[in-house]
């Protein structure tokens, strides 16, 4: 009697270690879900042509992802030129500011199977990047943090960028 409650009891828990896994599996959010927020600068491995850090020392960033299908991204260099008067400054001033700032707006839709976001941009700094589609693949996500990375850039490089969730 003691053997088939011990059978019973191992049966049991051979159960659950098979059932468990796939019941937290069904509960994750799907992709899209997760992505929504918004999410902190935290940092990049994109450089400049003298392999320095493209966005700077302690860059500043801002990724707002909404459950209806918008977005809009910023980032912007701490050590951009700080002028009174936006409509006033000198040619560098301007220069620096354009090269140390980038933003974006628009539409997203995602794709589960390949964990990969597509952006719709409708509005940039740089004119040329509206109508843009921007591709970037999601290879961590979690309540905390999100790393995507560029699978497609222009220099050829694999961008990866990092951000934290804000609450």
């Amino acid at each position: 009697m003691q053997g088939r409650n011990v059978f019973s009891f191992s049966a049991f828990v051979l159960l659950g270690l098979v059932l468990v896994p796939g019941a937290l599996a069904a509960q994750q959010k799907p992709l899209a879900e997760q992505l929504v927020g918004t999410w902190a600068y935290v940092s990049s491995n994109a450089k400049l042509a003298d392999g320095s850090p493209l966005w700077g020392q302690n860059p500043k960033g801002l990724f707002i992802i909404t459950a209806d299908g918008h977005f809009s991204w910023q980032v912007f260099r701490a050590d951009r030129p700080n002028f009174p008067d936006r409509l006033n400054a000198t040619p560098d001033e301007y220069k620096t500011t354009m090269l140390g700032s980038l933003a974006y707006f628009g539409t997203y839709s995602v794709s589960e199977a390949e964990k990969m976001v597509t952006f719709h941009t409708e509005g940039s700094t740089f004119p040329h990047s509206e109508g843009e589609t921007i591709k970037r693949v999601i290879t961590k996500l979690n309540d905390d943090e999100l790393v995507y990375t560029n699978p497609a850039t222009t220099t050829g490089a694999r961008i990866e960028a990092v951000w934290k969730r804000l609450k």
